[in-house]
């Protein structure tokens, strides 16, 4: 009895020094975490019910005055619409042209190489140089896309009533009509995203077995699209889950373009006044702390929330193998 009392005694000592060496190696990493994540989430938080700017000695509670601002006043309805526009288009478009772009490159061997590094360049370059780009490609006079247009003008004309318009009364500006600004930009974001979402998708393809594609062969999926939807779609589900999440987060933070395009205001009338854009112009340029705090919050609520949404949604039929 005394042996086997020694040895449950040895094993607990030596379970509360592994555990003590566990939480001592973690220890750095929670740390971390908390100081750089959960410390400056919960400032924020505070700070949103207040009118603190940087430089001032003092500052008054103000309760709910900020969020109540976000809720009531037409510059925020914008921001919102704004936001919401470029998510509902870039996620999808982007998710579904990247899911394509995969397929075909998967099925091309090894000329498809090419086709992978341009369709990935956007993805490498700096966005903010790539919208300087585009500003230029934009311009209403000299910018190569007018001008492509006005080429189209009398072969076009009667095919498309968008060319056969601009050839009458000149093509839009850009950057500088409200009705197709935010629409810009959603095009940038879809051009500079799907190449990374392609390279997720055929990390993903290369784990569906041919096996599987033999299999359902032999059990009369003859079609490329019965493969497709038998096989290979429900293979990519944890795939899908993950591109989907990451899409909807890097929407929700898009700012670079806009802030190359427009960096005093938004865009035209505030056509494309983004959420990011909104924390940046009152929190940095125009020092409101608070009301920037405010924001944030709501912008990390909205994710939060999506994304949680998101996954028990799409989880729910997702297999892992």
């Amino acid at each position: 009895m005394a042996v086997l009392d020694a040895g449950a005694i040895t094993q607990a000592t030596a379970g509360n020094r592994e555990a003590r060496t566990a939480w001592g190696l973690t220890a750095p990493a929670l740390l971390l975490m908390v100081l750089i994540l959960l410390v400056p989430v919960v400032v924020a938080g505070v700070l949103s019910f207040t009118n603190y700017s940087l430089g001032n000695a003092s500052f008054d509670w103000v309760g709910a005055e900020n969020y109540e601002r976000l809720f009531t006043r037409s510059t925020y309805e914008k921001m919102f619409i704004a936001t919401f526009t470029y998510v509902v288009t870039v996620v999808p478009i982007s998710v579904g042209l990247g899911l394509g772009a995969a397929l075909l490159l998967h099925s091309l061997g090894r000329i498809g190489d090419i086709y992978k590094t341009i369709y990935f360049l956007p993805v490498m370059a700096t966005l903010l140089a790539m919208a300087i780009a585009w500003e230029f490609m934009l311009h209403p006079t000299i910018g190569m896309v007018n001008r492509t247009l006005a080429m189209a003008c009398g072969t076009w004309l009667e095919v498309v009533p968008f060319v056969a318009n601009g050839c009458a009364g000149g093509f839009p500006l850009w950057l500088g009509d409200r009705d197709y600004a935010i629409w810009v930009v959603c095009f940038i974001g879809i051009w500079q995203g799907f190449g990374f979402n392609m390279v997720l998708y055929l990390a993903g393809l290369t784990a569906v077995h041919r096996e599987l594609y033999h299999a359902a062969e032999m059990d009369g999926a003859k079609s490329a699209w019965e493969r497709f939807r038998l096989v290979t779609w429900p293979a990519l589900g944890p795939t899908t889950v993950f591109v989907v999440t990451i899409s909807c987060i890097r929407a929700f933070q898009v700012f670079d373009t806009v802030e190359a395009f427009w960096p005093q205001g938004g865009g035209p009338n505030k056509s494309a006044y983004v959420m990011m854009f909104a924390i940046f112009e009152k929190g940095v340029q125009q020092n409101l702390i608070g009301m920037g705090s405010a924001i944030t919050m709501l912008f990390l609520a909205f994710v939060m929330s999506l994304t949680l949404i998101q996954r028990w949604l799409v989880e729910r039929k997702v297999h892992y193998g």
